[in-house]
């Protein structure tokens, strides 16, 4: 998440027991050595293998969520001062780190996490209680209606302020990107978010997006009726595309220009101060100028797992 960026799933339903799902979290796999998917000078992209990595992650998240942006911290977030729930522990955790060196190895300052992303594999929901998504948006009927896909829902994405550049994203890309195809992951949701809970901040913007990027009958998705906002606030012949495109999030342009759709209707989480849109983005919609700088779904993805990472 950047200011007035978002990738999260949407409210969760409070604390539950992990079951059988937890092996297959990150949690489940601290002793193996890290994965890593890429690397570009002293950082590097690659999933949590440790409790305490996944702790700094969370200190990332309330970093930016609670401290720069409007989020509202619990007393629990605010004594431990990480954002952290129960579906921690079932989601994979995506992790920029600097590693403080200069990329020959020569380590000059602390390693520290600069970027992360959550994921969650549809087969380990089905073993928990589902996807976070589903408590903003009805996404049984899409999960019904698509058996022969396997979804991927990704969320809590935050980059530390002084690396919101380019070449961070890139690698968080690259790592999503290798992560999807080593599990054969068929499409990728999540919501993203506009900053404020006020809709009507980002009506042209939230126009544009219901007028122009909204999903085909066979991928639509609704917002659960208690908690939608009609995105279409503006005929579309009244809006300025230039004037929409400069309103949406980077993160939301981004996967726009990727090939994706958004859901019917907003959502205002209150708690994390945004309103948010679902994105869905099927790997076959998929640009294919992307996949000359990332790599064709088809191809196997390569992680070297090189060393292990204090």
């Amino acid at each position: 998440m950047f200011p007035g960026l978002m990738f999260k799933p949407g409210r969760g339903n409070g604390l539950r027991f992990v079951g059988r799902g937890l092996a297959a979290g990150a949690f489940g796999k601290r002793f193996q050595p890290p994965k890593i998917y890429g690397r570009l000078g002293s950082l590097e992209v690659r999933l949590a293998r440790k409790k305490s990595e996944i702790r700094r992650a969370q200190r990332l998240r309330y970093k930016v969520f609670y401290e720069e942006m409007s989020a509202i911290p619990g007393a629990l977030a605010m004594l431990s001062r990480r954002d952290e729930d129960s579906y921690d522990a079932v989601f994979d955790h995506l992790l920029v780190i600097d590693r403080g060196d200069a990329g020959d190895g020569r380590r000059w300052r602390p390693s520290k996490v600069v970027g992360t992303y959550r994921m969650l594999r549809q087969e380990v929901a089905d073993l928990n209680d589902g996807f976070y998504t589903q408590g903003e948006y009805d996404i049984a009927p899409l999960l019904a209606a698509k058996t022969d896909y396997s979804f991927l829902e990704l969320g809590r994405s935050c980059v530390l302020k002084p690396y919101r550049n380019k070449r961070t994203l890139e690698l968080l890309w690259q790592g999503v990107w290798s992560y999807v195809r080593e599990h054969g992951a068929d499409v990728m949701i999540g919501c993203a978010s506009f900053e404020g809970t006020d809709p009507k901040a980002h009506e042209e913007a939230l126009s544009f997006l219901y007028h122009t990027a909204l999903a085909p009958e066979d991928w639509r998705v609704q917002a659960h009726a208690h908690l939608r906002v009609d995105m279409n606030m503006m005929p579309r012949e009244r809006i300025n595309a230039r004037r929409a495109l400069k309103g949406l999030p980077p993160l939301i342009k981004g996967y726009l220009r990727l090939g994706a759709f958004v859901g019917d209707g907003a959502v205002i989480d209150r708690q994390f101060g945004t309103t948010d849109v679902l994105i869905i983005l099927p790997v076959e919609a998929i640009r294919t100028r992307y996949f000359a700088h990332f790599g064709a779904p088809d191809e196997a993805a390569q992680a070297d797992a090189l060393e292990f990472v204090n």
